[in-house]
């Protein structure tokens, strides 16, 4: 599905301390299941000029805010650039999605170079992050109830497989194959409350159960048999691009 945000958000990199290289929107709008009431992830990275980094006070290399605007809550969290690429080495496929978000609010030359690395941070071990994800959703909707945690269970599952098989990344569950039949369904009633509770006439735990299981033996499988790397090739690549940014060559 194509998400809609609000039109103020381009104004929101402009207010922050530091230059971002990038802000793009995450959670349920990139994933594919924003309901009515969803608030806003934005994510990204900013630049701590070179006095917050060899000084004796040094900046944030994580800055998180939230608040509510024009009646939208908004949740932002940057890191500094060497801490995103530090992250972005490690089977870390969070942070890939962020940067690899279509669904972008901010950009830059040093964005574009980062997408452009992108590929080679990817490893077969980013499997084991989609599996840890998907083990901590699905305990959580056992707990709750929820629908959200249900589906975020089946995108992450869904979002290893096809990195394992492909080697692309999406993260929007409505353009990922090989889930179950009633996910549409499941979607379609996650649009009329960020918190609903798994509808009366969804599928019983069994059955849901049933089929995270395969998803996740698939995802295994998948991970078997990958063609991509064990570990990623973008390290001097990015460690380039970090020195270049910190002496000003951007």
């Amino acid at each position: 599905m194509t998400a809609t945000l609000p039109d103020w958000l381009s104004g929101i990199p402009a207010e922050q301390p530091h230059a971002l290289a990038f802000a793009t929107v995450s959670g349920a709008h990139l994933y594919g299941f924003p309901s009515q009431d969803s608030d806003v992830d934005l994510r990204g990275v900013h630049m701590l000029p070179l006095e917050e980094i060899v000084g004796l006070r040094t900046g944030q290399e994580t800055v998180t805010r939230s608040w509510v605007r024009h009646g939208v809550e908004v949740d932002l969290v940057t890191h500094d650039l060497a801490k995103f690429c530090r992250m972005l080495l490690r089977r870390n496929g969070y942070v890939l999605e962020q940067l690899l978000s279509p669904l972008v609010v901010a950009t830059s030359p040093v964005h574009e170079e980062l997408v452009a690395a992108a590929p080679g941070c990817l490893t077969r071990n980013h499997a084991h992050h989609y599996q840890g994800f998907a083990r901590t959703q699905w305990r959580l909707f056992e707990r709750s109830g929820e629908l959200k945690p249900l589906l975020y269970t089946f995108r992450v599952l869904l979002t290893g497989i096809h990195l394992m098989r492909v080697g692309d990344l999406v993260a929007d569950l409505t353009r990922l194959e090989g889930g179950p039949p009633y996910l549409a369904d499941l979607i379609a009633a996650k649009r009329s409350a960020e918190h609903g509770m798994l509808p009366a006439d969804a599928p019983d735990r069994v059955r849901l159960e049933q089929d995270v299981t395969r998803l996740r033996d698939t995802l295994q499988e998948a991970m078997d048999s990958s063609a991509l790397p064990e570990e990623p090739a973008a390290g001097e690549v990015l460690h380039d691009l970090v020195v270049r940014v910190r002496l000003g060559g951007r």
